[in-house]
This record gives C-alpha cells, sequence and structure tokens, in this order.
C-alpha cells in the first residue's frame, strides 16, 4: 500500500490512490486506525481514498483516525485536491464526498473548495456544560459543528477539557454530537479558532469545516467582515468568502494544502499481532 502525507493548516491525512490500487476499497477499511496511530503507526488525524469516476472528477472516501467512516472533511478534501493535483496532473475537479460534490481548484500549494450552503443551520442556543451555561450555536457543514464564541486572554494555551468534550457528546444534541469550534475575534477581518473533534476525540490543528463554520456565523453575527481569515492553531490561515448571506449560503474555502512525506506501508504493520 502506497500512502502520500498532506497537512491541511496542521490538519494530516494520508491519501491512497484507488486508480493505482483497486483493491485498497476493501483493504483500507480494517486498518485505519492501525495507521494513523501516532505511536505504533504512520500517524495522522485520518486517512482517504481518491478514485477516479469521470474527467476531471473523483470519489473520496474519509475516514476518522479512530477507523470510524464520516461525510466530509475539509481540509482533507482539499489535501486530495492536491494528492489529484501531483499523481493526474489535473488543476480543477468535482470531488464527490458523502456531503457533496465539490468544486476545487489547485494552484500551487494553495486550494480553493467551492462548499455548499451549510445544512440544519439553527439559533443560537444556550447548553448547561462544567463551568456555567455556554451560548452555542449548530450547523451542518459536511457534519455537524457547535460554535462557541470566546473571550479568553490565554487562548491558544487554556486546556479544551473537560469543556470541549462535554459539548461534543452533549446529550441536546442530535445522535453523534458535533465537532467544537472556539471562535475568538482577532481583528476586523480575522478570527482564531481552536477545534476539538470527533473520530478524533481531541484538539486538532485545524479543522477545515469546522473554521468555515465559524466564519459564516462570525460573518452573520458582525464579528468579522468578509474574506474572513481564519488563523488556526497551526498558525496557517484560511480564508472563507461567503457567496450570499450568511450563515445560510455557499463559500469559497482556501488554504494551503502541503506535502509531508510519500511511501510505502510496511505488511508487518498490518500483520495480526497484540496490540
Amino acid at each position: 500500500m502506497n500512502f502520500a502525507k498532506l497537512h491541511g493548516a496542521g490538519n494530516d491525512f494520508l491519501l491512497f490512490d484507488g486508480r493505482a490500487e483497486p483493491a485498497l476499497a476493501a483493504k483500507l477499511p480494517p486498518v485505519v486506525a492501525r495507521l494513523c496511530d501516532r505511536r505504533l503507526g504512520i500517524g495522522a488525524d485520518g486517512v482517504l481514498l481518491v478514485l477516479p469516476t469521470a474527467a476531471r472528477a473523483a470519489r473520496v472516501d474519509y475516514w476518522n483516525g479512530d477507523g470510524s467512516e464520516a461525510r466530509f472533511c475539509a481540509n482533507g478534501t482539499r489535501c486530495a485536491a492536491s494528492f489529484v493535483a501531483a499523481r493526474w496532473g489535473w488543476r480543477e475537479m468535482v470531488l464527490e464526498t458523502g456531503y457533496a460534490a465539490i468544486p476545487a481548484r489547485v494552484d500551487g500549494d494553495e486550494v480553493e473548495l467551492q462548499l455548499p450552503a451549510p445544512e440544519g443551520v439553527r439559533p443560537w442556543r444556550e447548553l448547561a456544560a462544567p463551568g456555567g451555561a455556554v451560548s452555542v450555536r449548530l450547523l451542518v457543514v459536511g457534519v455537524p459543528h457547535l460554535v462557541v464564541r470566546v473571550e479568553w486572554t490565554d487562548f491558544w494555551e487554556r486546556s479544551l477539557a473537560p469543556l470541549a468534550p462535554a459539548l461534543r457528546a452533549h446529550a441536546d444534541l442530535p445522535a453523534g454530537g458535533a465537532n467544537v469550534n472556539f471562535v475568538q475575534v482577532t481583528g476586523p477581518r480575522e478570527l482564531a479558532v481552536r477545534s476539538w473533534e470527533r473520530g478524533i476525540e481531541g484538539e486538532t490543528l485545524s479543522c477545515g469545516s469546522g473554521d468555515a463554520a465559524a466564519a459564516l456565523v462570525g460573518l452573520a453575527d458582525g464579528w468579522a467582515r468578509s474574506p474572513v481569515q481564519v488563523r488556526t492553531a497551526s498558525g496557517r490561515v484560511l480564508t472563507v468568502e461567503p457567496e450570499g448571506p450568511p450563515p445560510g449560503c455557499p463559500s469559497r474555502f482556501s488554504g494551503p494544502a502541503e506535502w509531508v512525506a510519500e511511501g510505502t506501508v510496511r505488511p508487518e504493520l498490518l500483520a495480526d499481532r497484540p496490540r
């Protein structure tokens, strides 16, 4: 199994080419968690398999680091576009995800996605949480996100536990819970975002769909003006531009997708053994 490792704003993934290795669709799902293990495997937040379906179109299957399948990962989809550009020579394409068919454009390290309008946009509400009630807004950008505005003087250093895991699996949320995205306003066009992701069950350096969700909520509530620059925990900056009245509108989501390594998975890693 040949792989490439890429990251989108520190959100890292193992990419596999289904055109070169058709058997991967069956081989990958049982070993995703092992591949993503940061001590006993290669290490990543998730795994993506790309398979061409038509001219300039490909299916993208995505699994979280714990092996669970997810409808969508925005940073992963940007990395998939960069992978396709390098392997197949496409610079513009449509990537078919479990969420939607996503048009993508690659220009060097920069990848832009055309995201459809979020689903299930809910009004602000209060949720009981450790330390007191928290005001949240739920919307679905492929997967559910809770947007939480904060004003923390130690924004980048503060521990997100126990608040984040309590919100992520809150009893008042739909089944499966949600990713949690903490937002702080840092400028007239800039937001800082930290994300706690389900399927990882911890903080990631960026959650692309959550960054987009946070930006659309920020635009709707007047926290920032378009285009919004989203500073992530990796230090990388992503850009969100609405195409209509936010938050219930399509948007352009762009930022770097950076290559880390290429290699071959050793058979010893996949062999059955006590773990």
